[in-house]
């Protein structure tokens, strides 16, 4: 499968960075990682990503912080932020979706379940465009 899908991993730990970029690369998705939020928003004032996934404990600048910082960014689309986390209690999935996230997995995470939730986020991503897109159209209809 070849992806024109860039995603942003943001995970302090290189060996589970460079796992993540494997299983991710071998999906066919165009990956970049960086090693905590400050790397991640220098690299986002750089570039565009259509998926970010975000480790949530970071030293720095941690991940719910960094979807926080995202959201206030005028970014050119929509971006999908999965938060990575192994804390697993009810009240961190309402504080990590409260930040921001569109999605939330448990370390260690799960390709099977990993790709399922990648695709759920590629499906939104294409209606996001598609508003988008139908939104200039009408713009240039009625301006």
């Amino acid at each position: 499968m070849e992806s024109s899908v860039h995603i942003l991993v943001v995970e302090d730990s290189p060996l589970q960075a460079l796992h993540l970029r494997r299983l991710l690369e071998e999906s066919g998705y165009l990956v970049q990682v960086a090693g905590d939020g400050l790397d991640a928003l220098e690299q986002f004032s750089r570039r565009a990503f259509s998926i970010l996934i975000s480790d949530w404990i970071m030293p720095k600048m941690d991940g719910t912080e960094l979807i926080r910082r995202i959201r206030s960014m005028d970014l050119p689309s929509y971006v999908y932020a999965i938060l990575l986390t192994s804390k697993d209690q009810r009240e961190d999935l309402l504080a990590g979706m409260g930040s921001g996230a569109d999605d939330f997995l448990t370390k260690p995470v799960d390709p099977a379940v990993l790709s399922v939730r990648l695709r759920a986020g590629e499906r939104i991503l294409r209606l996001e465009r598609g508003f988008a897109d139908r939104n200039r159209v009408l713009e240039k209809t009625l301006g």
